[in-house]
Order: structure tokens, then sequence, then C-alpha cells
């Protein structure tokens, strides 16, 4: 590649599904120029974060079918990582490994 030149990356739309305020401003600093939309935005998403918690993951998975969606919850809530992951998520996530790896995951399931 020439002296100068560079290629920009890719910028996805990211719904944000059941994330509380307070981790969506982690996740837009972690994520620079991505778009981060809620669930009430016309933009179709990239890809789907949601947080296990606080959605119903089949309705998720019904919602965006042909769209990767990532999951997460807490370390402790192993009845709602297998409901997603019975739901059929494409990655499911603790949280804290979220927060740590937020933009290599993105990065894969938007590739």
């Amino acid at each position: 590649m020439p002296l100068g030149t560079s290629y920009a990356p890719r910028v996805a739309t990211i719904l944000l599904a059941g994330v509380d305020l307070f981790f969506r401003g982690k996740l837009e600093a972690l994520l620079p120029g991505h778009h981060l939309v809620t669930t009430d935005s016309i933009d179709p998403p990239d890809l789907v974060i949601a947080d296990i918690a606080r959605i119903e993951p089949d309705e998720v998975a019904d919602a965006y079918p042909d769209c990767p969606i990532l999951g997460y919850a807490n370390h402790s809530d192993t009845a709602g990582l297998r409901r997603a992951h019975a739901a059929g998520f494409d990655q499911i996530v603790v949280k804290a490994a979220l927060a740590e790896r937020v933009p290599q995951i993105v990065e894969e399931l938007t590739a």
C-alpha cells in the first residue's frame, strides 16, 4: 500500500436490544465510528447486541432472522445464556468479556 493511503474500517449499524443507558455509553466509547441504534430505528441493522437479562431471546431471534446476534449476560445468569443459545444467537458472551473484546467480536460478526 502506498504511503499515505489507508482503508476506512467498515461502519456497521448495530441495534442495541435491552441495553441499559450506562452500558450503551460504554459500547459507544468502545465502538467509535459505528452507528448504534435502538429498536425504534428505521435503519436495518448489520448486527444486534442484546442484553439477555432484559430481552426475550426468542423474540429477538425471530425479529432479526437474517442478522447476526450477539448476546451477553452476567456470568451467573446461566439460564439466560442457555435461552440465548437455544434461540440461535450467533455468539454469547459474559458481560465482562464483551466489554473487553467488543471491537473484535463486532468485526468478526459483521465481516
